[in-house]
C-alpha cells in the first residue's frame, strides 16, 4: 500500500471538491456540452475516480461507506458514457455530474482521521507479524544453542507483544506501536546476538568479507536502536553511557577501517562494538545474549 500523507489527503479533496462544483455549476445553467465536450469530462471523471490521489485515499481509508460511493460514482459514469454513445448529451452531462457528486460524497467519507487510523493500524499489523515470526526464529535458535537465558527474552518479548495488543485493541496505536517496535527490535537483536561471533554465523556463508561487514552493521544498528528506544523509557546511569560511549568509538574505527577496505578487521571491530550495547541493554532492564 502507498503511504500518502494525510495533508496530501486534504489537497485531494479540495481539488476533486472543486471539479464537482464546476460541474455542478454548468448543469445549474442549464448549459449542456458538446461531445468534444463531454468527452473530456467523461475522461477526467474517469481519471478521478480511479486513478487520482483521492481514489487511493479512499482506497487507504478502508470505509465501506466510501467504497460503496465511490462503487456508485462508476456505475452512474458508466452510464453517462453509454448515454454519450447514444447521443443523448444532455442525460450524459447530467449522470456525469451524479457521478461527481457521488465520489466527492465517497471522499468525505474517506476522512484524514479514518486514514491515519487505518495507516496506523497496518503499519502495528505489520510489526506485530513480523515481530511474531522473530520470535518463533528466535525461540529454534535458542534451542539449538541450549541457552539456558534465552528464555528471559522471550518472555520479554512475549509480555511486550500481548501489551502491544492490548493498547492496539483499546484504540491506543501510537502506543501499540511503539511497544511493538520494541518488542521487534528486542528479539532481532537477541537473534543477532545469539548468531554474532560463532560458527553459526559463519554457517551464513558470506559471499565476501565486504557482505558480512554489512551483516555486522546492521546488527550494530539494531542494538543501537534498541538501546535509544530503552532511554526514552528509562533514564540511563554511567553504566550504560559508558557503553554507548565505547560502542560509538569502535563503530567509528570500523567504518574507518572499512574504508580502507580493511573489512575482516572491520567486521571483528563492529562485533566489539555490538558487544558493548549488549552491555547497555542489559544494563537498561533488557536480557538478550552476547
Amino acid at each position: 500500500m502507498n503511504k500518502i500523507p494525510v495533508s496530501r489527503t486534504l489537497r485531494a479533496v479540495v481539488s476533486a471538491m472543486c471539479l464537482c462544483i464546476s460541474f455542478a455549476a454548468a448543469a445549474q445553467a442549464r448549459v449542456t456540452p458538446d461531445r468534444e465536450q463531454l468527452e473530456r469530462k467523461l475522461g477526467s471523471t474517469a481519471t478521478l475516480i480511479e486513478s487520482s490521489t483521492a481514489a487511493k485515499q479512499i482506497e487507504a481509508s478502508g470505509s465501506k461507506e466510501a467504497a460503496g460511493r465511490r462503487a456508485q460514482a462508476r456505475e452512474l459514469h458508466s452510464k453517462a458514457g453509454e448515454a454519450l454513445r447514444a447521443g443523448d448529451l444532455e442525460g450524459s452531462s447530467k449522470l456525469l455530474d451524479e457521478s461527481s457528486r457521488a465520489f466527492i460524497d465517497a471522499v468525505r467519507l474517506a476522512k484524514p482521521d479514518q486514514i491515519a487510523d487505518a495507516k496506523q493500524r497496518n503499519d502495528y499489523q505489520a510489526r506485530a507479524d513480523s515481530t511474531r515470526a522473530l520470535l518463533d526464529a528466535q525461540k529454534r535458535i535458542a534451542a539449538e544453542k541450549k541457552d539456558a537465558r534465552a528464555g528471559e527474552t522471550t518472555r520479554q518479548v512475549e509480555g511486550l507483544i500481548a501489551e502491544a495488543e492490548r493498547q492496539a485493541q483499546g484504540g491506543r496505536l501510537p502506543e501499540a506501536k511503539r511497544t511493538i517496535d520494541q518488542a521487534y527490535l528486542t528479539v532481532k537483536a537477541a537473534i543477532g546476538s545469539m548468531r554474532g561471533g560463532e560458527t553459526v554465523v559463519r554457517s551464513l556463508n558470506f559471499a565476501t568479507p565486504v557482505e558480512e561487514y554489512h551483516y555486522e552493521i546492521d546488527r550494530n544498528d539494531t542494538h543501537r536502536m534498541l538501546v535509544d528506544m530503552l532511554l526514552k523509557e528509562k533514564r540511563a546511569d554511567a553504566m550504560v553511557d559508558q557503553a554507548v560511549a565505547a560502542s560509538a568509538q569502535l563503530r567509528a574505527r570500523a567504518e574507518a577501517e572499512a574504508a580502507r577496505k580493511e573489512h575482516p578487521a572491520a567486521i571483528k571491530t563492529l562485533e566489539e562494538s555490538t558487544r558493548e550495547l549488549v552491555k547497555a541493554i542489559r544494563a537498561a532492564g533488557v536480557y538478550i545474549p552476547g
